[in-house]
């Protein structure tokens, strides 16, 4: 089967998604598909060895920006658009396109992009599609993947001008959206339920989420049954290894790994731990923090250090920005527990495989989607984290510290939560249920 997977790049730090689109792009041909990754707006920034290399960028992000705020660059010549998407080019733009989250800029593009090739993206929209049609050998895909929701415009022109199945993937695009700004969230929502129903289906990563998107694009239960199907994500397990816990007595640590920004938790998990050493409950306790920091997260990440430096604890801090996949497993197998104390809608938390894939019991919020994630491996444990600032840092502190303090629990949860993953969440396993879903081609 021949698969394409359109996923948009980040250019500037580590991305979930597209760090598990090529990984499943690798798996797919492991299993003897031909899948080719094919990226939009950004360069894919990634921890291991890309599966496609050379590939085009299409709607480059700077194209595409001055698309959206210039009519008369709607119509670009192809030399300029190829000009101005040059990985090395892209690459120097991409910390600051990181950073626009929000805004009418953002907004607007966005409804565009969900207009598809009624938006003024049109003509890139039938670069992409043109190309489809001879991506492999002259041939077209068989199936189109695509990341996430917010391509969903691209979808009506793939299956009327190719005439192949598209499914997507739905991948927390609620907080993107509510961050547009006032007076577009009702339109962006009512454009992105008639645009999605173009394609034969979509992939959830929990029932949460699942739930939680028919539920704001206004769809019944009848209609989102069959449209959405529930298929946790999965991750590449190799070089994590066998069980092996070994206790850290005398210097436990706590492991963050995420982007580095407030949504989240990072502010949260810091707070917790010097309420802990404050306690004095745990000798020899340390921090350790990982993840993707661009060069405005690095602002808020400065927050924490002067936070942590006035109570008298940078020593017992560390701070291991944009690791690669071997420093990242490495750096998982030391952590006595892990943390990524979301503050913000979760649709799944990747990392949290990861930390359990390395033999690490984790803590984690009751709610998003990790409830159902610790009911299915057993890997940790739950804390409440409603009230306000405080109780939600005392919540998540008695969390840490029980298990902390809890010598026979600690073994128990890493060994089951590394057996969960290793033998549910793998990449291969999350392929193979990928390529059996049965609503393709089934929908109007």
């Amino acid at each position: 089967m021949k698969l394409a997977l359109i996923t948009p790049g980040t250019g500037s730090y580590l991305c979930g998604v597209c760090m598990r689109d090529n990984a499943l792009a690798k798996e797919l041909c492991r299993q003897g598909d031909d899948a080719v990754m094919v990226p939009m707006y950004l360069p894919h920034q990634l921890d291991e060895e890309a599966a496609t290399t050379g590939s085009r960028i299409f709607f480059g992000g700077i194209s595409t920006f001055l698309r959206e705020k210039y009519r008369v660059l709607r119509k670009m010549p192809y030399w300029m658009d190829r000009a101005l998407s040059q990985p090395w080019l892209l690459k120097m733009v991409a910390g600051r396109a990181a950073a626009q989250t929000g805004g009418p800029d953002v907004a607007e593009m966005t409804l565009s992009m969900l207009r598809g090739e009624q938006g003024n993206q049109d003509g890139e929209v039938k670069n992409l599609t043109n190309w489809l049609a001879t991506a492999f050998q002259g041939e077209k895909p068989d199936v189109i993947w695509i990341s996430t929701a917010l391509q969903a415009g691209l979808v009506r022109s793939f299956r009327k001008q190719l005439g192949v199945p598209v499914i997507g993937f739905l991948q927390g695009e609620d907080t993107f959206l509510d961050g547009l700004g006032a007076g577009y969230s009702e339109q962006v929502w009512a454009l992105l339920a008639e645009r999605m129903r173009d394609a034969d289906g979509w992939i959830a990563p929990s029932r949460y989420f699942a739930d939680l998107m028919a539920k704001r694009l206004g769809w019944s239960a009848d209609e989102a049954a069959r449209r959405i199907a529930v298929v946790p994500n999965g991750i590449g397990t190799e070089g994590y290894g066998e069980f092996a816990y070994t206790p850290k007595p005398e210097a436990p640590v706590i492991g963050y790994l995420a982007r580095m920004i407030p949504a989240k938790g990072l502010g949260l998990l810091v707070d917790a731990f010097l309420e802990i050493k404050k306690r004095g409950t745990i000798q020899g306790l340390r921090l350790h923090c990982a993840g993707s920091m661009t060069a405005t997260d690095s602002t808020f990440v400065d927050t924490l250090k002067a936070r942590i430096q006035c109570a008298g604890l940078s020593d017992d801090v560390k701070w291991l920005p944009n690791v690669t996949k071997d420093e990242k497993i490495a750096f998982l197998k030391s952590l006595t527990v892990f943390s990524v104390p979301a503050i913000s809608s979760e649709a799944f938390g990747l990392y949290v495989l990861e930390a359990m894939a390395a033999g690490v019991p984790v803590v984690l919020p009751r709610s998003w989607a990790f409830p159902e994630i610790i009911e299915a491996t057993a890997g940790g444990v739950l804390y409440d984290p409603a009230g306000n600032d405080q109780e939600r840092v005392k919540s998540l502190a008695d969390g840490l510290e029980r298990l902390l303090i809890n010598k026979d629990g600690l073994p128990m949860y890493a060994r089951q939560g590394h057996s969960a993953v290793h033998r549910d969440y793998t990449m291969a396993a999350f392929a193979s249920k990928l390529r059996k879903l049965k609503f393709v081609g089934e929908m109007e």
